[in-house]
């Protein structure tokens, strides 16, 4: 997983969480979308996303 990867899937995640943190977003989706974005904090954590296995995605620049 490459850099601007990681970062955008950080600064997604902190945005949905705060979103619910402040109780913008509640209810069923909330707790879908708090879920993602722990998801996302988490893969750019241990820079791999099992679902870019799959479908060969690769957004390493290093080899």
């Amino acid at each position: 997983m490459g850099t601007t990867d990681k970062m955008i899937r950080v600064i997604i995640a902190l945005i949905i969480l705060g979103l619910y943190f402040t109780n913008i977003i509640t209810g069923t989706i909330g707790i879908v979308l708090s879920a993602f974005g722990i998801i996302f904090l988490i893969t750019s954590l241990i820079s791999f996303c099992p679902l870019y296995l799959p479908f060969g995605i690769n957004t390493c620049k290093k080899k």
